[in-house]
């Protein structure tokens, strides 16, 4: 995989005066997430692929120190090992179709899978046998987060306990895991979740192969708050506080990948106070719209300097859709015209793998940029100052 690099946003443009849409990698930022992760997180650490699966991604994770990854899928199975040989994969989906775990045990050699269902449960010993490890996931509150996972998948503590029951009453590996949902905001959340653990293994009475507290941790968009090293500190005392004695995992999508990657657009279009951008809602602009999000920009003129002071414009992508419209606004200089480009932070969770390529646009360069990320911090007091709402 040969990816261009450059020691700056600038020095690319004026390289490549892109009128493309361009994904910007800043690997340095993700192997300082990668850290944080590993020395304050009291177990192993799993990326969710789901999250960014894009091979750059993968290949500074795993140098990074993350060696195990969460796959939902046979393709996500098969592009990390591919990719990364070594790595360890784990099968976290509850529901898989029997074509995707017969692969997947036979070819790949996993061994660990999820269920929130008997049924489930049979379909696994029938294709893979009793030499599996079975995480049994239980339903959480979703207090605190963006989009509560626990509507699709979990099942209540006493139907936990009754399920890891059965998984060791078959000879299999029992495991138990969770997931609060995505961007949680909350760490009372994770809180509550490893107390509801505790009694789950304990009306259980069966030895666990480790416990997953899942996904979750929430990246700093405009208006959120975000101290990763104290949300993972409250984890670290619940599980000593609770005793919960067994080996540990999580699974970190958002939170390891979000503030290592960028989005550079460009001014196809002004009208006003709207802007007609090469990128929308059915690209790499996808989340922001679902999630609300508001994130910070910064803009560079084309062969000038934008001077102008902030102001926030309405943003169309680029299909003949009338709703690739952002329902939050840009806030970039009142001057910026055609031409100019506009850079989006914290684009590195579901950007490019939700992207459709609806009416033939597609995201297709990728590129990195070797150093600090330092315009982040900046960008979002200006936002912040500005009273950008969604209202």
């Amino acid at each position: 995989m040969k990816i261009q690099r450059f020691p700056s946003v600038r020095s690319m443009m004026d390289q490549l005066d892109p009128s493309y849409p361009i994904f910007v990698v800043w690997p340095d930022v993700i192997r300082a997430k990668v850290s944080v992760f590993i020395d304050h997180f009291p177990g192993e650490v799993l990326y969710a692929v789901k999250c960014n699966p894009h091979p750059l991604i993968l290949e500074t994770l795993f140098g990074a120190g993350i060696h195990s990854f969460d796959t939902a899928s046979l393709p996500e199975i098969s592009q990390v090992r591919d990719l990364l040989p070594d790595a360890n994969c784990y099968f976290n989906h509850p529901v898989k179709g029997r074509g995707a775990l017969e692969t997947a045990a036979d070819v790949y050699g996993l061994a660990d899978f999820v269920i929130d269902d008997a049924k489930e449960l049979d379909k696994i010993e029938q294709i893979v046998g009793t030499d599996a490890t079975i995480s049994v996931r239980f339903a959480t509150g979703g207090t605190g987060a963006v989009f509560d996972l626990s509507t699709k998948f979990g099942v209540s503590a006493a139907d936990a306990v009754r399920l890891l029951q059965d998984v060791a009453r078959r000879g299999m590996r029992p495991a138990l895991t969770f997931h609060v949902g995505s961007q949680c905001i909350d760490v009372e959340a994770y809180r509550t979740a490893l107390v509801t653990a505790k009694t789950i293994i304990e009306k259980a009475g069966v030895e666990l192969a480790y416990l997953d507290i899942g996904g979750g941790f929430p990246a700093p968009y405009t208006g959120v708050r975000v101290d990763l090293e104290a949300m993972l500190k409250v984890i670290s005392d619940t599980v000593t506080e609770t005793a919960l004695d067994m080996p540990l995992l999580c699974e970190p999508g958002r939170a390891l990948v979000v503030d290592g990657c960028s989005l550079l657009l460009q001014v196809h279009l002004r009208k006003g106070d709207t802007l007609y951008v090469n990128e929308g809602i059915y690209g790499c602009l996808s989340e922001v719209n679902i999630g609300k999000f508001i994130m910070p920009t910064r803009a560079f003129g084309r062969g000038r300097t934008l001077k102008g002071d902030p102001k926030a414009f309405r943003i169309f992508g680029p299909t003949c859709d009338n709703l690739d419209v952002l329902d939050s606004p840009f806030l970039v200089p009142d001057d910026i015209q055609e031409g100019d480009w506009i850079e989006v932070g914290l684009m590195g969770a579901y950007s490019l793998a939700l992207a459709s390529g609806f009416n033939g646009f597609v995201t297709e360069t990728v590129v990195a940029v070797d150093g600090p990320c330092r315009w982040l911090d900046e960008a979002q007091q200006i936002a912040e100052s500005a009273e950008i709402n969604l209202e």
